[in-house]
């Protein structure tokens, strides 16, 4: 049966979100959330050891020594991220670059009224982007009548997984979708077996991996440059709070910077093992090896790279509901606040 995207969209939009996560899950249960400390900017990202630079800059002082204080929540799914936002629950979201294009151009799972004014302020990494499989699934061709899991089919890094399922010869209708939540509760689903595959961050392959489990492929290795996950707030918000934005920047760059020094590795390790429940000293290893590689990990500057931007406004043009083409970078991004930022 052939479904137009649109049907096919809405139709995905009405999925359950999958089961809880089981007791395989590497990260901790849900846990209701702490009371807003006042003054703090409230951060909100997905779980996984991506938060690395987070949990460096509170626990190293930098928050603090850029005069700021942090408050840290994860979230289930990327409604509560922008809901939050646009409530002002939340100040700044550490996400997907492909979010904020998602719902400035209206294609978000929520509508809102009056409309989003989201943007990216710094770059963080590439997405560390994997597809993973079951250990039965060797290969692409094998994935044909499986079900892909995914967090929400219009927007977050389901594109990348469209783009690199049609590369390698894998058509949606080939394939049956799962909307089962953020990283963290994808990889539960898949290690309990309930999905042939999914799109993981590290270092959620990297555990797939030692389990037996597949890496298809990356982005990478498939797309090249791509702007993954960014910091991202509310033009309004930024508005009023510039100081607070730029102090943020300061902070993450140095976290980022102390981290990747060489000396600091042990440190680094700990930090996942204390806040990734059953992170095993091999798998925080190798970890930081891929998080923390010169080249290829987290952004030194926190930059925002414009091939990466322009990766993600192609395939939003490409796949995305309106069949629009993109290729308006200042309505996603500003970079004045990390150009402040940068000055001594």
């Amino acid at each position: 049966m052939t479904i137009d995207k649109r049907s096919w969209i809405r139709w995905l939009a009405m999925l359950p979100l999958a089961a809880c996560l089981g007791a395989q899950a590497q990260t901790a249960p849900a846990a209701a959330p702490a009371a807003p400390i006042p003054g703090a900017i409230q951060v909100i990202s997905f779980g996984g050891g991506f938060n690395l630079p987070l949990w460096a800059a509170k626990e190293q002082g930098f928050f603090k020594r850029h005069g700021i204080e942090v408050q840290h929540t994860i979230t289930a799914d990327s409604k509560q991220v922008f809901s939050g936002l646009m409530a002002g629950q939340y100040h700044v979201a550490i996400t997907a670059l492909d979010n904020i294009l998602a719902y400035q151009e209206g294609q978000g799972e929520v509508k809102f009224d009056p409309p989003s004014d989201f943007f990216g302020f710094m770059g963080s990494d590439d997405g560390f982007l994997s597809l993973v499989a079951a250990p039965e699934v060797k290969s692409f061709a094998d994935l044909k009548g499986k079900t892909i899991s995914v967090d929400a089919m219009s927007n977050g890094f389901s594109f990348a997984l469209r783009d690199m399922l049609a590369r390698n010869g894998i058509k949606e209708s080939d394939v049956q979708w799962a909307r089962a939540g953020g990283t963290d509760r994808r990889f539960a689903a898949l290690m309990e077996g309930q999905h042939a595959a999914t799109m993981l961050r590290a270092p959620f392959d990297l555990q797939a991996k030692n389990r037996g489990f597949n890496q298809l492929a990356t982005t990478r290795s498939t797309i090249g440059n791509y702007m993954g996950i960014v910091g991202a707030t509310r033009r309004s918000w930024a508005a009023s709070n510039e100081a607070q934005v730029v102090s943020f920047i300061r902070a993450y760059r140095d976290a980022i910077r102390w981290l990747k020094a060489p000396e600091n590795r042990p440190q680094a390790q700990a930090l996942l093992m204390k806040y990734v429940p059953n992170m095993s000293a091999q798998i925080a290893a190798q970890s930081c090896d891929l998080l923390l590689y010169p080249q290829s990990g987290f952004f030194s500057d926190v930059q925002l790279d414009d091939k990466g931007i322009q990766a993600v406004m192609d395939l939003r043009s490409k796949l995305g509901d309106s069949g629009q083409k993109l290729n308006d970078a200042s309505k996603y991004v500003d970079k004045r606040y990390w150009q402040k930022a940068m000055q001594p």
